[in-house]
């Protein structure tokens, strides 16, 4: 699942939205957002609501006026816990081990990890999961888990090597395989006793270009 952090203007418009329905019990049109957020072109209200609704946070009926729903109410706030090696393993304490100030973080509409259980967020460094559409710069959403299934897109702390890195898991017997979305570059297989899983990859938020 793959997202884009909301821009300054989208999080406005969802916000109005909110309020709107909190105030009226019915969702706003397009000319009410252009005039609650001092947007002075509709067609501008109608891009970013296209934005929205393609990143889940909204569902529009296009053939009623006032056709907006909200999938969830609420933004949740996911810590950046550090960076993540989409390539050849990242040394600590360049790692996701690594302290960082506690304002790093983003917001994401709740329905994008309802499901989803103690979620964090790491800054990707690389380009071997460009195949995944993850590249150097987009920020992955991991849930703290370690029951993972095949081929699952994890991130793996290697403990003999003390790195970190992101890849897909494979089992063969005693070893892992530790699989790059990327053709150019091969995999990694070690011992499954030197790998400890530090969580599954559920959400994928793009770099804003």
């Amino acid at each position: 699942m793959a997202a884009k952090a909301l821009s300054r203007r989208q999080k406005q418009i969802i916000n109005f939205i909110r309020q709107y329905l909190r105030d009226n019990g019915y969702p706003p049109s397009v000319r009410d957002i252009a005039k609650g957020c001092n947007i002075s072109s509709t067609s501008v209200v109608v891009y970013n609501l296209n934005k929205l609704e393609k990143a889940s946070y909204i569902r529009r009926q296009s053939d009623i006026s006032r056709g907006i729903e909200l999938l969830d109410r609420r933004l949740v706030y996911i810590p950046i816990t550090g960076v993540i090696a989409a390539g050849e393993p990242i040394r600590v304490p360049d790692s996701a081990t690594s302290t960082v100030t506690s304002d790093e973080g983003l917001e994401v509409s709740k329905g994008l990890i309802q499901r989803e259980g103690n979620v964090y967020a790491l800054k990707v460094k690389g380009e071997s999961m460009v195949d995944a559409l993850i590249g150097d710069g987009d920020i992955v959403l991991l849930n703290c888990i370690d029951n993972v299934e095949e081929g699952d897109m994890v991130a793996v702390w290697l403990k003999k090597e003390q790195e970190i890195t992101l890849k897909k898991l494979f089992r063969e017997g005693e070893r892992v395989r530790l699989e790059s979305a990327n053709s150019q570059i091969n995999p990694i297989y070690t011992s499954a006793d030197n790998i400890d899983i530090q969580g599954k990859v559920v959400a994928v938020i793009r770099r804003m270009s």
